[in-house]
């Protein structure tokens, strides 16, 4: 009785063995293909919120090496020791076990089908490994199997409707900075859809905080701004960053151009929203800020930052709210934009740029800004 107790025990664990490979394999594999297809803007589709900026933009780690896809994994009996005979025997039929799987799938799907579009059921299957596994490597495959199903507009609503959206994001308290950068670009593909980014607003704060606190520069930080711009393409919830923008002008002027683009994306996305205009005159901007109008500045960054400075320039009333013009502290963006002298003077500097486009806004934002806070009334 007790031999043939054993015996089940063993023929368990190599079936629950050999499945769980097979599921991680099944995961893992086409992570280059599905890279190179994220990089191209997914599917195509967008949702209810619209065109979203980097809503299908995956950033992978950079240990995604070619070869990653050809790297199967093996699952060793516990009696296969190093060392013995039969321990050779053993793992040497679990290494052919392995290939015959591999090569199998790779038989079985076509190059160009898409299997790695998982089914309902599958995709259940993979947020109960999210929920229920403490094992980085198998969130970091179960995550990246979400966010490439999540690129797809009809896998959103399944995932939404399965109870993913809290799944992933408690995952966003965990200390490994690679499966967080995962749950982010899930959360990020998710929120181009209207119903998710409603049930999503909750995790904004966090979001918020953590990206604010990240590593400069770090593919967590990336991530998190990414996500809040997918969160801010429409109004709706751009409040909640309101006492955030300082922090959001610090980034730009810290970080490197990549951070810098991405907080530009967000920044524009806040001042297209007349009702934000005065949160963002309101807050603190780094003394550095005005710098950053030199030639050796990257020109998109120049013409992106001049868009901004139009907008909250085209939006807010200066003659109406001339009264109220004593709430903007010193060190304010406000204040960076009413010492005119002195912001003229070092965007004029512009215009001996060598390129003709920035030569023109310039000129353009200097004479707007000239007309709405000298108006000829005045002089």
């Amino acid at each position: 009785m007790g031999y043939a107790r054993k015996v089940g025990w063993v023929t368990a664990g190599l079936v629950i063995g050999a499945g769980a490979c097979y599921c991680i394999y099944r995961l893992t594999r086409g992570r280059k293909q599905n890279k190179e297809k994220m990089a191209e803007g997914g599917s195509g589709d967008v949702d209810d919120v619209g065109d979203c900026p980097g809503a299908r933009y995956n950033d992978w780690s950079d240990d995604d090496d070619d070869n990653s896809e050809n790297k199967g994994i093996v699952w060793y009996p516990p009696w296969a020791r190093i060392g013995t005979e039969a321990g050779t025997r053993a793992r040497a039929r679990a290494r052919a076990r392995a290939t015959r799987a591999r090569r199998a799938v790779q038989k079985r799907a076509s190059p160009n089908s898409d299997d790695t579009i998982l089914s309902p059921q599958e995709l259940q299957k993979v947020l109960c490994l999210v929920e229920m596994s403490e094992k980085p490597y198998i969130l970091e495959a179960a995550l990246i199997a979400l966010g490439n199903n999540a690129a797809y507009a009809f896998n959103r609503d399944i995932i939404r409707d399965l109870g993913g959206l809290p799944i992933v994001a408690k995952i966003l308290n965990t200390r490994d900075p690679i499966v967080k950068e995962k749950a982010l670009i899930v959360l990020n593909n998710l929120s181009v859809n209207a119903e998710n980014q409603r049930r999503l607003k909750i995790y904004m704060n966090q979001v918020c905080d953590d990206t604010i606190t990240s590593r400069l520069n770090s593919s967590v930080q990336l991530a998190g701004l990414r996500l809040l711009t997918n969160m801010t393409v429409t109004n709706e919830y751009q409040h909640m960053l309101a006492n955030s923008i300082s922090d959001f002008f610090r980034l730009f002027s810290a970080g490197n151009e990549e951070t810098k683009f991405q907080v530009l994306k967000l920044l524009l996305n806040l001042a297209e929203n007349p009702a934000m205009i005065g949160e963002l005159l309101r807050a603190q901007v780094p003394s550095s800020l005005g710098s950053l109008f030199n030639k050796k500045e990257n020109k998109e960054v120049i013409l992106k930052l001049l868009v901004i400075f139009e907008n909250i320039n085209d939006n807010f009333k200066w003659e109406e709210n001339e009264s109220t013009q004593n709430q903007f502290s010193e060190g304010s963006l406000f204040f960076f934009l009413k010492e005119f002298q002195v912001c003229a003077d070092k965007i004029l500097g512009l215009e001996s740029h060598h390129d003709f486009l920035v030569k023109v806004k310039v000129g353009k934002f200097v004479a707007k800004l000239a007309e709405n806070m000298f108006p000829k009334s005045q002089e």
